[in-house]
């Protein structure tokens, strides 16, 4: 074929192409197909899912515990980057301020046929402004919110975590998060070429709603107090762990719940898994003495003792069923008054005996062991509490002194609680209210009786008992607190070996239980430590670390000491803020 025959060959085949494409063109525009159609609107059509702030945490008084703040998502279209020349500027710019491998973010860009990859999630926006201001072509910078905790560990494992999906994970945040999350609004629009919205073609614009505040019972000025006074008796006996709870005693409002160790909500992806252990409601152990408290209080409350009754508590060794009990320091005979003050195991396996099996069960039972104080977190554990028909021959001896029962210190603090509220248990609160974007109360729990477990009389009586444990004597000393009497319990137990069976010879849980004003209790405290080193009795490893907080707690409270004119007004009383009478 000569030149002319080739030119005019190919002018004829170019001459083809473009009509075949114009046919074809023509064809899409004047008669295109349903399936064409379909993938055209699929690839215009613009849905977003839009979700409203999260709602606040707030404790009593109305601090902040938890919110929403704003912040970025930093993107990047690979493909215009590259088309640009600018990778290098990107890379170093991304590489100084978010303090990624520069090789790390090469790699993520090196990709001409993407035109979308996040760089980094989340980011605040003393991080985001720079990179804004250098104007750098490609960067796409995402409306994205992040839950912010301005108190760090204060109450971490009360309030808990939202994890990076925008869940709550623990604490308050898991339990309330239906009412914190808030409702989704729905936008549908069409998009062009650049991906960006073609606002005259919104057809569905539907606003989220914002979540509903959680108002705590927590006051941030106690839980303060609690953890300064956990992390005092860390640095001193450095437990493997210690935990605190402050309670309302006539309401069942939590004011307080601190446990060690702890972390910082902030960062919780990089905190162990244990340390976000709530041991207040989570951890379950053999209470010890604390829980001659509760067996003692039922045994005169069935008239089956009476404080002054006498048992011979055996020098400090008694042989019951083949096997020996001891008391840590020897007593001859002694009154059931003495009994508690001493904290003797002798004389209380003695009065258990004389209830039976059946009254020291239904006993444990009334005072709530064995069952959910339902309280509203997420994790409370139940503990244990076996039928008199598992039981061996000394396990109503054991029962006694706090073994052979696994409680949690909720549990042990509902019940000296109890005691101090004229023998009415109550539901423990944490929740105080919760009030939606409108302002309006959609959730105020009310103070709820779970049972009387004891007559007025005898919580009355035993009130009197208690106190006498904190006075010279007594057992708990170091709890005391001037001008104030103060009702308590000492708690030293062996660890069971949870593996092997048994106990550990030199591993204990220490604790102490208390409330004061005596003649007219308001708060209850425990402190708990496990495995405290140096020592490990309740009365000297706990009971100076509840007298710091009770010391603290009183005063900022403004609880009046014993006799002080009914006028004076405690802060518990006063309404809370936005509360207060208007004048008329």
């Amino acid at each position: 074929m000569n030149y002319k025959g080739r030119t005019v060959f190919t002018a004829t085949a170019i001459a083809a192409v473009f009509a075949g494409l114009g046919i074809r063109l023509a064809f899409l525009h004047l008669q295109p197909s349903s399936d064409t159609l379909a993938r055209i609107h699929s690839g215009r059509r613009l849905e977003q899912e839009t979700r409203g702030s999260r709602g606040r945490i707030l404790d009593r008084e109305g601090q902040i515990l938890a919110l929403d703040i704003d912040a970025k998502h930093i993107c990047a279209d690979p493909k215009f980057i590259l088309e640009h020349g600018d990778i290098q500027a990107v890379c170093e710019a991304l590489s100084q301020h978010l303090t990624l491998d520069r090789d790390k973010i090469w790699k993520l860009l090196d990709h001409p046929d993407r035109q979308y990859v996040r760089i980094q999630k989340f980011a605040r926006e003393q991080t985001v402004a720079p990179l804004r201001d250098l104007h750098l072509k490609g960067l796409i910078f995402e409306d994205a919110s992040i839950r912010e905790y301005p108190k760090g560990v204060l109450g971490a494992h009360v309030i808990g975590f939202v994890n990076y999906e925008g869940v709550g994970s623990a604490g308050i945040e898991q339990r309330m998060n239906s009412y914190l999350q808030g409702s989704a609004g729905l936008r549908i629009s069409q998009k062009d070429g650049l991906r960006r919205e073609i606002y005259s073609r919104r057809t569905v614009d539907i606003e989220p709603q914002a979540g509903a505040d959680v108002h705590l019972t927590i006051d941030q000025q106690i839980q303060h107090f609690a953890e300064k006074a956990l992390d005092d008796l860390s640095a001193k006996y450095h437990p493997q762990g210690a935990w605190a709870i402050v309670q309302n005693v006539r309401t069942g409002e939590i004011l307080a719940m601190a446990s060690l160790p702890t972390f910082n909500l902030n960062s919780f992806g990089s905190a162990p898994a244990e340390w976000m252990r709530n041991r207040a409601i989570n951890y379950t152990y053999e209470p010890g003495s604390t829980m001659k408290a509760m067996i003692i209080a039922s045994a005169l409350d069935s008239g089956v003792v009476r404080s002054t009754d006498v048992f011979d508590c055996e020098n400090g060794v008694w042989y019951y069923g083949g096997k020996a009990l001891h008391d840590a320091h020897g007593e001859g005979r002694l009154s059931v008054a003495d009994i508690l003050k001493k904290s003797s195991n002798i004389g209380a396996a003695k009065i258990a005996l004389r209830m039976g099996d059946e009254k020291v069960y239904q006993s444990l039972r009334n005072f709530g062991f064995g069952e959910q104080t339902g309280i509203e977190l997420p994790g409370e554990d139940a503990g244990i509490v076996w039928p008199p028909d598992r039981w061996s021959k000394i396990s109503i001896t054991r029962l006694a002194m706090g073994h052979e029962v696994l409680v949690t210190s909720m549990q042990i603090l509902s019940a000296i609680s109890a005691i101090a509220n004229d023998g009415i248990r109550m539901r423990p609160l944490i929740i105080h209210k919760v009030v939606d974007a409108k302002g309006d109360i959609i959730l105020e729990p009310r103070p709820e009786e779970l049972g009387r477990p004891i007559r007025p009389e005898t919580a009355k009586l035993m009130r009197r008992l208690l106190a006498r444990v904190t006075q010279p004597g007594g057992t708990g000393t170091k709890a005391a607190l001037r001008g104030y009497l103060v009702a308590g319990k000492t708690g030293t137990a062996q660890k069971a070996n949870l593996d092997e069976g048994g106990y550990y010879n030199h591993k204990y849980i220490a604790s102490f239980i208390g409330f004061l004003p005596v003649e007219n209790p308001v708060i209850s405290i425990i402190v708990v430590a496990d495995d405290p080193q140096g020592s490990h009795y309740g009365g000297t490893v706990c009971a100076p670390y509840f007298h710091d907080i009770a010391d603290q707690t009183v005063r900022y409270l403004r609880i009046p000491p014993e006799g002080f004119p009914t006028e004076y007004i405690s802060r518990l009383e006063q309404p809370p803020p936005g509360e207060e009478d208007i004048p008329e």
